[in-house]
Parts: structure tokens; sequence; C-alpha cells
């Protein structure tokens, strides 16, 4: 578990420092006037949009080391039963089996 906690861990560090790079390039906030600046705007949104996956996996990752924590990290909090340590390579927040996120989408 502690490879585990470690990876979490670090995973969340850089995830914490993409949002800061982020949060920096959002507070230049471009002119966007009318008829100008599209592709500005596009930008903006895209950067947006990153910072909320940015969050939602900071989040993620979170929850997963208290899971590590508390002794429940690994096993699917839908079904009860264990992840597929592959499954956890790939996406190490992971909170369900295969089998439990198939129903989810």
């Amino acid at each position: 578990m502690d490879t585990i906690k470690e990876r979490l861990k670090t995973e969340l560090e850089e995830a914490e420092q993409e949002k800061q790079q982020i949060e920096v390039r959002l507070k230049n906030k471009p002119d966007f006037g009318l008829g100008e600046g599209a592709t500005l705007a596009v930008s903006w949104e895209m950067t947006l949009a990153r910072k909320e996956t940015v969050t939602a996996r900071i989040e993620a990752l979170q929850e997963a080391l208290s899971r590590v924590d508390d002794g429940t990290y690994g096993y699917c909090e839908s079904c009860g039963v264990q992840i597929d340590p592959e499954r956890l390579e790939i996406l190490p927040a992971a909170r369900l089996c295969t089998e439990c996120q198939s129903t989810q989408i």
C-alpha cells in the first residue's frame, strides 16, 4: 500500500501544480472585443474546461488517498469486489470495478 499511496501523492502534487499553472493563465484574461479575439475566446474556454477537469482529478486523488488510509482502497464502492489491479494501474483513483462502471455510463 505504501507504493500506491506514494503514487497517489505524486499524481496529486502534479495535478495541484497543473491547476496552479492554469490559474496563472486565467488571471490574464484577454480582451474579447466584438468581432475580435475568437481564437483567444476558444483558448480561454478550453483553459477553463481544463481547470474543471484537473480540479475533479484532484478531488478523486484525495478521495483515493482517504480510501488507502481507511483500508477501502482497491474495492468497488458499489459491489464491494476487489478492483482489478490492472484497472488501478491505469486509473489509480478508480472507485468502481469495470462491471459497475459500465452500468454508470
